[in-house]
């Protein structure tokens, strides 16, 4: 397991921070819909339409905020989008019908987004030589912070009043607003210089643009463990419900403890393409043992549900690895934010389809969908190596001149 802060210096405050951002997180992912339907009284389908919206709003936002992060210097605008969240989470108190609920939900989730974005240059500035190692090892930081705060939405949810949730509404605007508070001790990253030509160049790289539409199709697997596992659980196998819970600790600890080991053999493109394409296979083993646990005892299917977990969360530290290691080392380091804001377009589009997707081939068509869900993850992970090799041709062609290196102003 790794340490949960690094050495003094600008990794322990970009660590620091994250973890106080991710007990946040934590509060939110365990209890934030719930507020909504406990507290504010929403239908759940509002909610969830609300929820929908907000996906959609912020897949532009994280481009447009990862090239103010390039120009305008990273840890200010980063600060500026944790500031926007903390302040957006606190309006959910005055949330009092649905539209309220959806520019609320949209500025916070717009601003997460932004967020991902913006703190790509810092990573890539300050994570050393191999930047992608210490995303790996945010990832795994990521992880404690959403468990504890998990722990915390605990009593909230237990309470379950009107206060409670408002309390608990409350710590997630206090984390985020602590996590900007925590970059002071960041030192400023000087804007990339400017360069003559396109200002949106991640728009036009075709290559990069079909390696984020097809880690985006890879992402759905997240969608698996707290969307389509916990629903087949309950619908289609005798196992024992607490297992849901069982399934997400085994998950979590897996990727604390091995997410920066995964990550360290991973370090070319040519890697993470093979990285892709072995979790597309891991991913087609894992749903083809949660299609086996129907129709059998309820010891076998907790016991096929189990082992399935533990191969799907190799996928996944896999999927994870390599897309770290493409997304930055296809990106050019001068628009990194850019380049990052794009690559979050896969994920944001898989938030937003994935859960419908997977209710629908394997929910309400049953056994055979998780094998078409496994077929899909497979396909991608073999189309992914292509991509890749096509990026890495393309690649001179987007470096930044060395003309423009040399005419740049000093920092």
């Amino acid at each position: 397991m790794p340490h949960l802060m690094p050495e003094a210096g600008p990794q322990r405050a970009i660590a620091a921070s994250n973890f106080v951002y991710t007990l946040g997180s934590g509060l939110y992912l365990t209890a934030g819909v719930l507020y909504f339907t406990q507290a504010v009284h929403l239908p759940a389908t509002q909610v969830g339409l609300g929820l929908g919206i907000a996906g959609f709003v912020s897949l532009a936002v994280g481009i447009a905020v990862g090239h103010l992060a390039d120009t305008r210097g990273a840890r200010g605008v980063y600060a500026a989008t944790l500031v926007v969240r903390a302040l957006a989470t606190a309006g959910f108190l005055a949330v009092d019908g649905f539209w309220p609920f959806v520019l609320a939900v949209c500025t916070a989730t717009s601003a997460q987004a932004a967020g991902v974005a913006a703190r790509s240059p810092l990573i890539r500035r300050y994570g050393g030589d191999r930047p992608q190692e210490f995303r790996a090892y945010l990832r795994a930081v990521t992880n404690i912070g959403i468990s504890l705060g998990a722990l915390l939405a605990g009593w909230a949810v237990q309470v379950g009043t009107a206060t409670a949730y408002q309390l608990l509404v409350v710590g997630i605007a206090v984390s985020c607003a602590a996590s900007a508070a925590v970059l002071v001790l960041l030192p400023p990253v000087a804007p990339g210089p400017a360069t003559d030509g396109p200002r949106w160049i991640a728009l036009r790289d075709w290559p990069y643009l079909l390696i984020t539409a097809l880690d985006g199709v890879m992402a759905i697997q997240f969608k698996v463990l707290t969307v389509a596992i916990p629903l087949w659980l309950v619908e289609a196998t005798t196992a024992p419900r607490w297992l849901i819970s069982g399934t997400m600790l085994v998950n979590t600890v897996m990727v604390v403890a091995l997410q920066v080991r995964a990550s360290r053999g991973i370090d070319s493109p040519a890697a993470g393409a093979g990285a892709y394409r072995r979790a597309g296979v891991v991913f087609l083993v894992s749903c083809s043992l949660i299609s086996l646990s129907s129709g059998v005892p309820a010891w076998a299917a907790a016991a096929l549900l189990m082992v399935a977990v533990l191969v799907h969360t190799v996928g996944e530290l896999w999927h994870s690895a390599a897309g770290f290691e493409v997304s930055f080392a296809l990106a050019p380091e001068h628009a990194t934010g850019q380049y990052l804001g794009v690559f979050g377009l896969g994920a944001g589009l898989s938030e937003a389809l994935g859960p419908g997707l997977l209710i629908s081939l394997c929910i309400t068509w049953g056994r055979p969908g998780w094998y078409v869900v496994g077929a899909l993850f497979t396909l991608t992970g073999l189309a992914a190596p292509l991509a890749v090799r096509w990026a890495q041709r393309r690649r001179p062609g987007r470096e930044m001149p060395l003309e423009a290196v040399a005419k740049a102003p000093a920092a």
